[in-house]
């Protein structure tokens, strides 16, 4: 049985930037390793020959074939109104600091 440490269970509340007092983290303790054992119990279970199951309701994908749409304008054309452009793009300000 898995069995979680006091430091891995603050390790994973700095990781979450959760902040746990000493009692909290003894009770994330024993949780957390009785799901783990849990966990690793269905490891045990026998799966030979068993299909994996993608979808369960029986609903399919319906896709639609994609169209391209020709408004007879160019880019060029287009470019002009833009307040900025370089080259053959939009320029915009810098989004990232």
């Amino acid at each position: 049985m898995t069995k979680l440490s006091s430091d891995d269970v603050r390790n994973l509340a700095r990781l979450a930037r959760l902040r746990l007092t000493d009692s909290e983290v003894n009770s994330f303790q024993e949780e957390i390793s009785k799901i783990l054992a849990y966990v690793e119990m269905l490891g045990d279970v026998d799966t030979n020959g068993l299909e994996p199951t993608y979808q369960v309701t029986g609903l399919v994908n319906v896709m639609r074939e994609d169209k391209v749409t020709d408004y007879g304008i160019t880019r060029e054309e287009l470019l002009k109104n833009a307040p900025a452009s370089e080259q053959k793009y939009l320029k915009v300000k810098r989004m990232i600091g």
